[in-house]
């Protein structure tokens, strides 16, 4: 599932947490790509230590915290501590696909990337190019976001960042693990949880809602892993 979520953080803190990245110190970005992302990584990489990068870090988390949408299609067991990264004058991520493991920074404990995050800082009217391009099971999908907005995919996935011909983009990546491993038990899940929102809205005090959220929560208790 490839799910875009709009408007994670308010324009006021969105312009803030900008403005205190783009006055930070970058480094190249291949400090953070294995043996073969390396190869086909040209961007710049705020350190995952840099003040900066764990201040806004936790911003992005708490938001993503609060966020229904999120939550519901994630269903984040861990999460790694968002990563920032610009690209300029030509700059480009060929294709790739994610590590399956990951260590959090000055820590012991591994997660495993189920799902992929990138939330998009620089609007689309900025930058020519830089367009994330996503291989899917139905071909390939094209994403370019407003800024304040985020796209969530399989870690699984292949995909590129094409080069940037004009202006910056600046963006956050991390990796989550799911309670549940599986994309398309996921999907299901959040497919059902969406239609018995939309039906306890609508019809509130229909004995069905209490059935299916029941249903709901006895498949996440069959699936889910902690």
């Amino acid at each position: 599932m490839i799910l875009a979520i709009p408007d994670i953080l308010p324009p006021d803190v969105l312009a803030d947490c900008r403005a205190k990245l783009e006055a930070a110190d970058w480094v190249d970005g291949k400090v953070s790509a294995g043996h073969q992302g390396a190869r086909v990584k040209n961007n710049e990489q705020l350190p995952a230590e840099h003040p900066v990068a764990v201040e806004v870090g936790n911003v992005l988390l708490q938001a993503l915290g609060a966020n229904p949408l999120f939550m519901s299609a994630a269903l984040p067991l861990h999460i790694l501590p968002p990563m920032f990264n610009r690209y300029a004058g030509g700059q480009t991520f060929g294709t790739h696909v994610d590590g399956s493991i990951r260590t959090v920074p000055g820590t012991g404990q591994r997660l495993r990337t189920d799902l992929s995050c990138t939330f998009f800082f620089a609007g689309p009217e900025e930058y020519d190019g830089g367009e994330l391009i996503i291989e899917d099971t139905y071909g390939s999908k094209s994403v370019k976001l407003p800024a304040g907005h985020m796209i969530l995919y399989p870690s699984t996935s292949l995909h590129q960042v094409t080069p940037v011909t004009r202006g910056t983009r600046l963006c956050s990546f991390f990796w989550l693990q799911s309670m549940v491993r599986s994309d398309t038990d996921r999907a299901m899940l959040f497919d059902l949880d969406i239609a018995i929102q939309r039906f306890g809205q609508d019809m509130a005090s229909h004995p069905s809602v209490v059935q299916l959220t029941g249903v709901y929560h006895n498949l996440l208790r069959r699936w889910a892993e902690m």
